[in-house]
């Protein structure tokens, strides 16, 4: 199995803390993200990582990575960087944001999703918001679920019951199948040359989310996986103090 690490963002919020640091990069305890989830993905014998780089990609020195530099990293978001990588796209893959910090035990949980498309999920995802105020809840990747615990919708700010209220952890993975219908949807949206794409003003400019939306909206079942290890997600300097302490 492959495993994809989109790491050409350097984060707005932290990035002038950091100055020119990639985020994927910043320390934690004197280790980088990056080589956290390194670590926790060949703890589950995930041995093929690809890292997707934007801006200062030279700072960037890991052993037995591949990488693929976004040059096009300014034109577009998060899911332009990953189509950089749409060759490893295929077969059983992991594809991960670069700004979270998990136990591996969240990587075999979703190891174990038999589904074609299945993304983790933190259903206690409030109680981290407490102590993390510099980061608004209004900012989550949440999705609702249904009453049969089915995804169906994701994005940023959902209103509801907050038990069927989730956080998009920004791990998912894809079965071959999976992976040929995330591009092959990707592919025909691009043909259509459309304009407003979900929460995103084109699709050059949209996330993930906003591509999970679509194919939850093409009746593509999205299967949640429902986390209880530790994780972090390293947004603010906030966050960091946080990471360090639990990791």
């Amino acid at each position: 199995m492959n495993a994809i690490i989109i790491a050409a963002g350097s984060g707005k919020r932290i990035s002038n803390k950091i100055r020119n640091t990639p985020k994927a990069l910043i320390e934690i305890n004197n280790k980088t993200i990056i080589q956290y989830q390194i670590d926790a993905l060949k703890k589950m014998n995930i041995d093929k990582i690809i890292v997707i780089t934007g801006p200062n990609y030279e700072k960037f020195n890991l052993k037995d990575v591949q990488y693929i530099n976004d040059k096009n990293y300014e034109k577009h978001d998060i899911l332009g960087s990953l189509i950089e990588a749409r060759d490893y796209i295929k077969n059983d893959v992991l594809i991960l944001y670069s700004d979270i910090i998990f136990e591996p035990k969240i990587i075999g949980d979703i190891l174990d999703s038999e589904s074609d498309i299945s993304i983790a999920v933190d259903m206690n995802w409030e109680e981290k918001y407490q102590n993390r105020t510099e980061h608004p809840t209004t900012e989550a990747e949440n999705v609702l679920l249904d009453e049969r615990k089915n995804i169906f919708q994701i994005r940023k700010n959902i209103q509801g019951e907050s038990n069927r209220i989730g956080e998009f952890l920004g791990i998912l993975k894809f079965s071959a199948e999976g992976a040929k219908i995330f591009v092959e949807k990707y592919d025909e949206l691009m043909r259509k040359n459309i304009g407003e794409f979900h929460e995103a003003s084109t699709i050059f400019k949209a996330y993930i989310t906003d591509m999970l939306q679509e194919l939850i909206d093409s009746k593509i079942n999205i299967e949640p996986v429902f986390i209880s290890g530790k994780w972090c997600e390293i947004d603010t300097m906030q966050d960091l103090k946080i990471a360090e302490k639990i990791f």
